[in-house]
């Protein structure tokens, strides 16, 4: 892949995470907490989704995105990412499972800002990478 169809990937999914951390904005707000976690989650994947395809690397699982981003961008020196973005992630994808594969979670509002507000971290931060390598404006 060129660096053209990497950047233009890489695009696509940040586009992708920002329009899903817009839909758990909207269901935060109509207090379905356990859907806003869902959407929360999978926007800070897309995200780093994006990040990977800058340097052609991909999963199609969440423990396999974690891993690839780790081994790419934690344990080697980034100015971007820190060990704190995995525990970020790590804690989102925990709350994200609880939402929903357990029968007996009850997610609270607080607990559902909080994942948004990581979500928004992580794009953040992302968005900061893909600037500076020239995929967003």
């Amino acid at each position: 892949m060129n660096i053209e169809d990497r950047n233009s990937l890489a695009k696509v999914r940040y586009e992708r995470a920002e329009e899903l951390l817009r839909t758990a904005n909207i269901l935060l707000k109509e207090e379905d907490y356990k859907s806003a976690n869902n959407r929360a989650f999978y926007s800070a994947e897309q995200a780093i989704k994006a990040v990977l395809s800058t340097i052609e690397k991909n999963s199609e699982t969440h423990n396999g995105i974690l891993a690839v981003f780790n081994m790419e961008f934690i344990h080697k020196p980034s100015p971007y990412f820190s060990v704190n973005d995995m525990k970020l992630f790590r804690g989102m994808g925990r709350i994200r499972t609880a939402s929903d594969y357990d029968d007996f979670y009850i997610a609270n509002k607080t607990e559902c800002e909080t994942q948004v507000e990581h979500a928004r971290i992580i794009l953040d931060k992302v968005a900061i990478y893909l600037k500076s390598n020239g995929v967003l404006d």
